[in-house]
């Protein structure tokens, strides 16, 4: 047994973890301005020197972004987003493609193991809310539907880890190639495979989990190409 104690956290670090929080929640929302200086010190109670240098490490980690004479605004909710567009040039679309489908295919896989009732639930009514919008050429809703279904399914894993990575490869398609999210619904239809997923995550089904996932990230590499 070891008698290493481990040292608290730095007061900055908790004020980190709180915004990181903050804007994982959306009470800072991606693209909006956090609050001054003076109204950070005020809200968690903490000297000047510590907000900067908690505002400095987001920054760091591309969740914020300074604009000179403006203040600092959220760029991402996810703080390995920055990490993967750097490491993946903004021309190679198909790379964060098969990023996404190797999460994807094993994370479906996975809720066909784990998945709740609710999940399941969750899963049909959003996958229904996308193809109403895609139904009445709202492009826009149909966008935002699509992406709460797919993250759903990455949730229903029950993997924080894939989700994490998931929400950070997803976050830089729509910011950089925002292509690949449109291909899926270039000819009006919605993808095949959608519903047998969930149909195969409700019976237990990991292959068939995993083949579904291929065939409507096949229909989007398609558009692509």
């Amino acid at each position: 047994m070891s008698d290493l104690i481990t040292p608290p956290p730095r007061t900055s670090e908790l004020v980190v973890s709180r915004m990181q929080e903050l804007i994982r929640t959306g009470d800072w929302p991606v693209g909006g301005r956090i609050p001054a200086e003076p109204a950070l010190v005020t809200q968690f109670g903490v000297g000047r020197n510590t907000i900067r240098e908690a505002v400095r490490a987001l920054e760091h980690s591309g969740m914020l972004v300074p604009r000179r004479g403006d203040g600092t605004y959220v760029r991402s909710r996810n703080v390995l987003a920055a990490a993967i567009e750097r490491c993946v040039p903004r021309s190679d679309v198909l790379e964060l493609l098969g990023a996404r489908r190797a999460v994807e295919v094993e994370a479906a896989a996975a809720a066909a193991d784990c998945a709740t009732t609710a999940q399941i639930e969750g899963l049909r009514s959003l996958l229904s809310a996308t193809e109403g919008a895609l139904e009445v050429g709202d492009h826009a809703a149909y966008t935002q539907s699509d992406i709460a279904f797919h993250a759903a399914v990455v949730a229903a894993s029950g993997n924080g880890l894939l989700v994490e990575l998931y929400g950070g490869i997803v976050e830089v398609m729509q910011r950089v190639h925002s292509a690949v999210l449109d291909a899926s619904r270039a000819d009006g239809v919605h993808p095949p495979g959608h519903s047998v997923v969930v149909d195969a995550i409700e019976a237990g089904d990991a292959a068939a989990a995993r083949a579904a996932v291929h065939s409507y990230l096949d229909h989007a590499r398609d558009g692509l190409t």
